[in-house]
């Protein structure tokens, strides 16, 4: 059986997944839900997911949501060795502990800007919303005080999600890392390394910049 993901690519948590699937090579059944359509609330998608949130996977019957959890079940179910989520207990808590801070710290603080710009139809960013972009970006930096990546020296599912959250704020919301060394030259190696980068995360990621750029222009 096909693997469907329901999803709409402009999301950043979306297009977390996409990069995931690309680093495994899957295949995937795409089924584009519109959040501004609300299609999300149709019952069937409901029946499928209660918290009626993208991205959902599901993988011959089985359904799962939120991005990280998706990551993490591909990862183990499908990947060829564990270097992307790796079975070492303490090497693996650092992984979950980027991936947290990925859903509790850098995509609340970008969900924060977007929301007011994208439903509620502000026009500018305050710049407090800013300033904790910038702390978030601060703790980053110690990430990577020793390391090319977010956990060490190879990539893992902490910097697939994390880069999608990240590219999001410094392209489309505008919220620059220049004053972040590590910080902006992890950005390039994500762009540069991850596998299918340009197709699975640079498409969504533009279509996102679009919409706000529609609101702050």
């Amino acid at each position: 059986m096909p693997l469907d993901l329901y999803v709409m690519p402009a999301s950043p948590p979306n297009r977390a997944v996409l990069l995931c699937i690309k680093a495994l090579g899957l295949d995937v059944n795409m089924k584009p839900i519109n959040l501004f359509a609300k299609e999300q609330l149709n019952p069937e998608f409901v029946k499928i997911n209660p918290q009626h949130t993208v991205p959902t996977l599901v993988d011959d019957g089985f359904a799962i949501w939120d991005s990280h959890a998706i990551c993490g079940y591909l990862v183990s179910k499908f990947a060829k060795d564990d270097s992307l989520y790796p079975k070492d207990p303490q090497k693996r808590a650092v992984v979950d502990q980027r991936l947290h801070f990925d859903s509790g710290v850098l995509f609340p603080r970008l969900r924060d800007i977007t929301f007011p710009l994208l439903f509620l139809k502000c026009k500018e960013i305050p710049e407090e919303k800013r300033k904790k972009v910038f702390d978030a970006y601060e703790f980053l930096e110690k990430f990577l005080a020793d390391n090319e990546y977010l956990t060490g020296n190879s990539f893992t599912i902490a910097d697939i999600c994390c880069i999608s959250t990240v590219s999001s704020l410094v392209e489309a919301l505008r919220v620059p890392a220049d004053d972040y060394p590590k910080v902006k030259a992890w950005i390039q190696r994500c762009r540069d390394n991850l596998p299918g980068y340009k197709e699975a995360n640079q498409p969504g990621l533009d279509v996102f910049k679009g919409a706000v750029d529609a609101e702050l222009n």
